[in-house]
């Protein structure tokens, strides 16, 4: 635990007990994670959480890979941790900067519901958006009030930001970091998944336009026909 004291982190600031407390679940959460959660610990900073979250089934978020931050602030358990998307999402609950509004975070917290809770409740935001606290009004608006339109604007971020689509369904491929697969597809355009990829939300675009423009061909071939006659 010699590594957990650098400076410019919380760790200085929290009490030895708190200190060994967090190691202890930080340590827990890392060889036995909730499902479809994974927790990277910052070798250099105990309070800076790394955690990709995959996206629920049954979701516009299903496939993607999610990374996020928590911070632990130097009243840690006393007040909540901070909580960042870092993977770009589509979602009444997370602001443009990544910032998580959910009630655990806030009024609802106490200090003995720990990281694991924290996540989970993130984790099920997911399934269960709550647009009466929207960061994203956009988002929240769409959700009250055009179902479909809010699920394809949230498929199509988690298509081009969280690797849905991928070779590797949105898992992290070995050898390689969570940031870097969950960043393939958008800096690779031709990446599976990606823009511009088979799959990619530009290639369903171009699909559009050409049945639009086959559909208007056919029409204008007909009022030729029926000119004829």
């Amino acid at each position: 635990m010699r590594g957990y004291g650098r400076a410019n982190s919380n760790v200085e600031n929290l009490p030895p007990h708190i200190i060994r407390l967090v190691y202890k679940e930080v340590t827990t959460l890392t060889t036995d994670p909730p499902d479809g959660i994974k927790v990277f610990p910052n070798e250099e900073d105990l309070t800076d959480l790394q955690v990709t979250i995959e996206g629920p089934e049954g979701t516009p978020y299903a496939g993607g890979l999610f990374r996020m931050k928590l911070l632990l602030g130097k009243d840690f358990p006393a007040s909540p941790p901070k909580g960042y998307f870092l993977t770009k999402i589509f979602h009444p609950n997370v602001g443009a900067n990544g910032e998580i509004c959910v009630n655990v975070l806030k009024r609802d917290w106490t200090a003995e519901l720990g990281i694991r809770h924290v996540l989970l409740t993130i984790k099920c935001l997911l399934i269960h958006p709550n647009p009466e606290s929207a960061l994203n009004e956009e988002a929240g608006r769409l959700l009250l009030e055009n179902y479909e339109e809010y699920a394809a604007r949230a498929r199509l971020l988690t298509e081009i930001h969280g690797g849905a689509g991928g070779p590797s369904g949105g898992r992290p491929e070995a050898g390689r970091s969570p940031a870097s697969a969950a960043s393939a597809s958008s800096t690779d355009p031709a990446a599976p998944g990606g823009p511009g990829g088979a799959d990619g939300p530009m290639a369903k675009k171009h699909a559009g336009e050409r049945d639009k423009k086959l559909a208007a061909k056919k029409k204008t071939d007909k009022k030729r026909a029926l000119r004829r006659l």
